[in-house]
């Protein structure tokens, strides 16, 4: 130690030991500054940093060595050989970052025990070399006990400056330490190994040629050190700039992320356990961060998503593709679930090891719903565009199809959409047409057609409707709107069953459906233009009223089917034999008119001929011949009448004449005839006030038994005695009542008024009551005598209801339900007029009838006619066999009623038994005061 010590004081310059002790201060500092930097970076980095750390020791190793060495004067002339100065430099750098990188990269005990080892022996050999390249005249001694401990102390000393670096944590203290022991370690290496050296001068021994000479050498070594120094100080400013920024950057970091409210950012371990925690997520998840950090983020998931393995399988997912992302639902602590978008990424630590994972969470639930009802309305959108009558395309401003529905796609035949394709309006008429002509010339005239007509002149103009007639015949209409922007959208609609039903609408309008023929509004129509055109050219017109006989029978026999059957064969039979200026057309029922232009008469006389024939031919309905015939009255312009309404009335006045008569079936109008059905009419009115005026009066004929002679009851007849005509017969008067309507409040009033009358006689006998067919379908019978019994008091067995079968034969079921209902009251039914008309037995059969009356037009002819004997005879017996009691009519004569006494009748009234009276008069009799 003594000797060291002498060594370092006596032979030594004390201001370069000085700089040699500071330029290893500072290399030291170089070096323990970068060398932290190494420890904390990662792959690449880590190595460059360790190697630009052994760099500059070596450096400053080296000029450490060379500067003590020019502070060292052991009395003799010193030089240095090139050669083995340069080799001391390269393997003092290159044992030193030797050393440093294994102290860098080499983990716990060992590296910092085995770099420190290196480095010294590094520092040993660089000065042991160095020593080597001195050139000294005489020889250099070697104390060994000195080298050993040299190399020793100075190992410890940087095993102790690494040992410092690798285990203190303040950076700082650790740069200090580490510099002072470094610096320690190379300058007591170097002194140590100086104390070790002893020159034995010989003036004889040569110098080397290529030797530095010590002035050389110090300009070398100053430059080093400046280099050395400038390269330390750089490195290091750079280092502990980027620490600055990178620190600043991290706080920066750290703050914009727990700042940050609207996304939930966290950190998960390598396990999935929360491992940091913002505000963001405390916001959005409702745990604070001493709650959650340590626990699984499968909290965060159902019960259900966690059965599954979800949470788990979204880690495994981003660690193998290097991200996770997803939308679902999460749960907050409150239970509360959001819609989330998740995001997953994997992070690695310096070394490039997984560290765990960075999850991003924005709560999206409002956007969810947002777009839920944008899906939802967007849906319903297209269903309603699918399921549409009618089809719709849309177009942009370059003619280019974007959207059609499933409508359009039937209306043009095309198996699928033509949307989206990119086609233009003129390019989708040419796949039409294409389509339907062969010939590609036709089809793209056709186009051409379609698209002038459409594109150019609709379009072009704002718009348009327009219907088209496709070659399968079906007509659709197209409407054509423009857009704001160019574009413009077309509706297409198959209306061909509209104008069908509107054609058949128009038809009928003016059209019977039955027949076909014109009705009574074309017919008029027709005949207003005819005298418009007759007044013009001097023309004359006839009109003419036709009505069918007998078809009320056909009707009643043989069912309405019967009834349009001859209906319509008629108007076919018309229709065939019109020529120029002829009309028919059908006004109702069996009613039907026709028109005829013609300037001689015997054009009409033709026309009427043909038409009569048309009428009078048989016609066959299944098994039955059918033969109707017909009335015809005729009314001429300009001669008759000079307006239309005219002209029809007065044909519908000589057609009536035409039907009254026998043996005549065309009537022309006569003046005579509006002046018969003027004194009708006014009848008619008579008849509506004479209830009210009291004109009306109930006579009563006497019912008697047969047999016996008793009186059995009255029937109720009507009279009316006009106060300027006097008594009006009911055979004039009954049939106009019921065809203006009268005949419903004069009924009221005749069976109210009958029963009335009858409650007030001291007998108990029966009254017959008349019920006509319209008071049987148009009016609440039941009710009515439900009412009157009720009102008058009258016993419902005393009333009996005749009927005639042509009152039920219209609406068969519905009269004899009625007839049911009354019965069901206690009034009895009697069929009158029987054996004229109908006289059917399926009548008979399908009602219980009270009474048969047997018609007056049998009791004419008995006396003299053996056949209306033998129908009398009939009628009786069939009264017999369904126990019904029949009544005889019209009995004048007592040979009459010996005859009915003979056979077996059982009720009869006529003249000879009593003639219609007041029931006053009637009863003025003794026997007839007795019998009431």
């Amino acid at each position: 130690m003594f000797k060291v010590l002498t060594c370092l004081v006596v032979e030594h310059n004390p201001r370069l030991v000085v700089l040699a002790a500071l330029v290893c201060f500072l290399a030291s500092y170089g070096a323990v500054t970068l060398l932290q930097r190494a420890r904390g970076s990662s792959g690449k980095a880590k190595a460059i940093w360790a190697t630009a750390a052994g760099i500059a020791s070596g450096f400053g190793i080296w000029a450490t060595h060379f500067i003590a060495m020019l502070a060292y004067d052991p009395g003799v002339v010193l030089g240095y050989q090139m050669d083995l100065t340069g080799l001391s430099l390269a393997v003092a750098i290159t044992l030193t970052t030797t050393a440093l990188l294994i102290a860098t990269h080499v983990q716990d005990r060992l590296g910092w025990i085995a770099g420190g080892f290196v480095l010294g022996g590094g520092v040993a050999c660089m000065h042991f070399l160095g020593m080597a390249a001195l050139d000294v005249p005489g020889s250099i001694r070697w104390d060994a006990t000195l080298v050993v401990a040299s190399v020793v102390v100075g190992s410890l000393f940087d095993i102790a400056a690494l040992r410092t670096i690798a285990s203190i944590g303040n950076r700082l203290k650790a740069k200090v330490l580490a510099t002072l022991l470094m610096t320690l370690g190379i300058v007591a290496l170097h002194f140590t190994a100086m104390g070790a050296v002893t020159i034995e001068a010989d003036l004889l021994t040569p110098t080397h040629a290529g030797m530095i000479q010590p002035h050389l050498l110090a300009f070398v070594i100053a430059g080093t050190a400046f280099f050395l120094l400038s390269m330390v100080l750089i490195a290091a400013g750079f280092a502990h700039h980027a620490e600055l920024s990178a620190a600043a950057a991290e706080r920066e970091f750290a703050r914009f992320v727990r700042s940050v409210k609207d996304y939930a950012i966290y950190m998960l371990d390598t396990d999935g356990r929360v491992a940091s925690w913002n505000a963001g997520a405390e916001a959005n998840k409702g745990y604070k961060g001493e709650e959650i950090v340590g626990k699984n983020f499968a909290c965060f998931y159902s019960q259900e998503d966690q059965r599954d393995g979800v949470p788990q399988r979204a880690l495994e997912v981003a660690l193998a593709d290097g991200k996770y992302e997803n939308e679902g639902w999460r749960y907050r602590k409150d239970g509360s679930r959001f819609w989330a978008h998740v995001v997953l990424d994997p992070f690695m630590d310096d070394e490039g090891k997984h560290a765990g994972f960075i999850k991003i969470v924005k709560d999206i639930t409002k956007a969810k719903l947002d777009a839920d009802r944008i899906a939802e309305v967007s849906n319903n959108l297209d269903v309603a565009l699918e399921n549409m009558s009618q089809g719709i395309c849309l177009f942009d401003s370059n003619d280019r199809l974007l959207l059609s529905n499933r409508r359009c796609r039937e209306i043009f035949g095309f198996s699928e959409t033509l949307a989206g394709k990119g086609l233009t309006f003129r390019e989708i008429l040419d796949i039409v047409f294409a389509r339907i002509y062969s010939d590609p010339e036709m089809a793209r005239t056709k186009a051409d057609e379609l698209y002038q007509k459409h594109r150019i002149e609709m379009v072009g103009n704002g718009g348009g409707d327009i219907v088209e007639k496709l070659v399968n015949g079906r007509s659709i209409l197209t409407k054509h709107r423009t857009l704001p922007d160019g574009g413009w959208v077309s509706t297409y609609e198959d209306i061909t069953e509209r104008l069908d039903t509107e054609e058949q609408i128009t038809f009928l309008a003016r059209h019977d459906s039955l027949t076909g023929l014109p009705n009574r509004l074309q017919f008029s129509s027709y005949l207003e233009e005819e005298l418009d055109a007759a007044a013009w050219f001097n023309r004359k017109v006839a009109v003419i009223g036709i009505d069918l006989n007998k078809f009320k029978e056909v009707n009643d026999l043989h069912g309405h089917a019967a009834g349009d059957f001859v209906l319509v064969t008629i108007a076919q039979r018309v229709k065939g034999l019109l020529q120029e200026g002829e009309f028919v057309a059908r006004l109702g029922g069996d009613e039907f008119a026709a028109v005829k232009r013609f300037e001689e008469l015997s054009e009409l006389n033709d026309f009427l001929r043909r038409i009569e024939k048309s009428l009078h031919e048989e016609m066959r309905f299944g098994d039955f011949e059918l033969k109707s015939g017909g009335s015809m009255g005729v009314a001429i312009y300009p001669q008759d009448a000079e307006t239309a309404d005219t002209l029809i009335n007065n044909a519908d006045l000589a057609m009536y004449r035409a039907k009254a008569a026998l043996n005549q079936t065309v009537c022309f109008y006569e003046v005579s005839m509006d002046e018969a059905a003027r004194q009708r009419r006014a009848l008619a009115n008579d008849l509506w006030d004479a209830v009210e005026k009291k004109q009306l009066a109930l006579h009563y004929q006497v019912q008697k038994s047969v047999m016996t002679g008793a009186v059995i009851g009255y029937e109720v007849l009507l009279r009316w005695s006009h106060p300027e005509r006097g008594m009006v017969p009911p055979s004039e008067f009954i049939p106009l009542a019921e065809e203006c309507g009268a005949i419903l409040p004069i009924g009221e009033w005749v069976l109210r008024e009958a029963c009335r009358e009858a409650a007030g006689w001291e007998s108990s006998h029966k009254i017959a009551v008349n019920l006509s067919p319209v008071q049987l379908a148009n009016g609440d019978i039941v009710s009515l005598v439900q009412d009157v019994l009720a009102e008058t008091g009258l016993d419902p067995n005393r009333l009996e209801l005749e009927i005639t079968e042509s009152t039920i034969i219209d609406d068969k079921e519905r009269a004899l339900l009625t007839l049911r209902q009354i019965k069901e009251l206690g009034v009895t039914i009697a069929i009158d007029d029987f054996g004229t008309g109908y006289s059917s037995l399926e009548t008979l059969r399908s009602f219980p009838f009270d009474k048969i009356k047997l018609d007056r037009s049998f009791m004419w002819e008995v006396e003299g006619s053996p056949q209306a004997k033998a129908i009398v005879r009939a009628i009786l017996a069939l009264g017999q066999s369904l126990s019904v009691p029949v009544l005889a009519e019209g009995v004048e004569t007592q040979k009459q009623l010996d005859i009915l006494q003979a056979e077996g009748c059982d009720e009869a009234q006529g003249y000879l038994l009593g003639r219609p009276a007041p029931i006053t008069v009637l009863f003025t009799g003794k026997d007839d005061a007795a019998a009431a």
